[in-house]
């Protein structure tokens, strides 16, 4: 049977199941710690933060099931800022790392933005080696970064 995939925009209805996936990401990622989305306040409310002006969201479904999500802020101007790449176990190894990027740069475009910011940690090597591949670049640290525990910071030109 061949796959299926659909892409959805973040509502109530995911929220659950997005916030369980961070946590239990970053929890087997040893970063379950302050100074991580872990313990942001709006995490099992994401749908909300996502619905502003300048921010989205969307969810993949693979044969309608809940896989994984993506999405990105404004970070800087013409300037956002890809967030909460996210992807069940049961989907990795597939290549939908790279699909995700490819879509949310695509929605990112189609908003006005001209580049992309991101940060991770030094324990997520898979991430890192997917947004290395894709043509992010390693910057400085810059100095609105939210999240303290952060310790790599990409960009890429839209």
């Amino acid at each position: 049977m061949r796959e299926t995939m659909e892409w959805k925009p973040l509502t109530g209805q995911y929220d659950p199941a997005l916030a369980d996936l961070i946590r239990a990401s970053l929890k087997a990622a040893h970063l379950d710690i302050p100074g991580t989305v872990y313990f942001d306040e709006g995490l099992d409310h994401l749908s909300w933060y996502y619905s502003q002006d300048g921010r989205a969201y969307y969810v993949l479904l693979q044969n309608g099931a809940f896989v994984g999500g993506i999405g990105f802020s404004e970070f800087d101007g013409d300037c956002c800022e890809l967030q909460k790449l996210y992807l069940a176990d049961a989907a990795r190894g597939q290549g939908l790392g790279y699909d995700m990027i490819t879509y949310i740069e695509n929605r990112a475009r189609e908003l006005g933005y001209w580049r992309i910011y991101l940060e991770t940690h030094s324990n997520l090597q898979a991430a890192i080696h997917i947004y290395e591949k894709a043509g992010y670049t390693e910057i400085r640290r810059p100095e609105n970064v939210i999240h303290s525990t952060m310790d790599k910071f990409y960009t890429k030109r839209l």
